[in-house]
């Protein structure tokens, strides 16, 4: 059962992502299922740190977009969804290619949300796992 209160294509994330964090990291939303999104990233000049390898921080902000993005999309009109908290345990480091993302629900409730992001290679080795908390809330 599709868990989204309000239908999108990815060409729309996409777009709506533009001159912000998202578009600078080269986030992109490639794709959702019934209750999950997906976005890769590369593993870049932008996206490393100094031993050159993917940015903690970084991942955690791709981490952040995808479940806010897939959170907004699951409310009404007039109600939004805005990061209380995340917590990541970054796994192995990556220093080349891209990351794959996917965030889901673990609950979805009236005034806060959980998901789970699980951030790997294209290899399928998992690098970050996150647990984010959302508060829904008016639109103001």
């Amino acid at each position: 059962m599709a868990i989204w209160a309000r239908p999108f294509t990815l060409e729309e994330l996409n777009r709506e992502a533009e001159a912000t964090l998202v578009e600078h990291f080269g986030i992109r939303f490639t794709a959702a299922g019934e209750d999950w999104l997906e976005a890769t990233m590369p593993v870049d000049p932008r996206t490393r740190q100094l031993m050159g390898v993917l940015h903690g921080g970084v991942s955690v902000a791709l981490a952040e977009t995808v479940a806010l993005y897939a959170a907004n999309r699951c409310l009404g009109p007039g109600r939004i969804a805005v990061n209380q908290s995340v917590n990541a345990n970054h796994l192995r480091p990556a220093a080349a290619g891209e990351v794959v993302a996917t965030a889901r629900p673990i609950h979805l409730g009236r005034s806060s949300q959980v998901w789970a992001v699980d951030i790997g290679d294209r290899q399928g080795r998992g690098v970050c796992v996150a647990r984010l908390t959302l508060e829904v809330c008016a639109r103001r």
